[in-house]
Formats: C-alpha cells, structure tokens, sequence
C-alpha cells in the first residue's frame, strides 16, 4: 500500500530561514505544474536537438538561483555579525590558539 505523498512547506517567516524563500520539503520528484515560459528559439532548437530535458534543466537551474539568493541575503542579514567575529579574530586570534 502506497502512502499518499505529503508536502511540508517551512515558513518564510522563521527567525532561522531569510524571508521571501518558501523551501519545499517535496522529493524532486514531487507534483509538477505546468508553466509557459519564453526562451530564444535558436537556444531551444539546440537545446531540443540535443535532447536536453527543459523541465529537469530549468527546474535544477531554479534550484541552484534560489540558493545562491538565500546565501546572499543570509550573508547581508549577518553582515555585522560576521564583521565582529572577524574583528575579534585579528584582535585575539581563535580560542583554541594558546591551549595546547
């Protein structure tokens, strides 16, 4: 007997997540809707004779977009943070340095 498939979504809104991403806990191979979407003809004739699979290529690329957007935001929201940490690392160096 299969079990129905469940989706989790986290909320955007979470102290520990940026704001503005839904993460989905969905397995990749998940509920998929369909969408248009406008591309150069001359890269979609290549991309088609080469038997790319647009679906897998966009939703990856997606994948790796959100991502790269999550850690940028999460950089600039721990920037001053980051910055003390580092301040503290030149002043005093790790706190490992001098035990041994």
């Amino acid at each position: 007997m299969r079990m129905p498939r469940r989706s989790y979504i986290v909320r955007t809104d979470s102290p520990r997540q940026p704001r503005g991403f839904a993460v989905s806990a969905r397995t990749p191979t998940g509920a998929k809707r369909a969408t248009n979407v406008s591309l150069r003809s001359d890269l979609l004739e290549a991309a088609r004779e080469a038997g790319v699979n647009l679906s897998a290529t966009l939703e990856r690329a997606l994948t790796e977009e959100l991502a790269r957007l999550k850690c940028r935001q999460w950089r600039e929201e721990h920037a001053e943070a980051i910055a003390a940490y580092n301040e503290q690392f030149e002043k005093h160096g790790t706190f490992s340095a001098g035990s041994l």
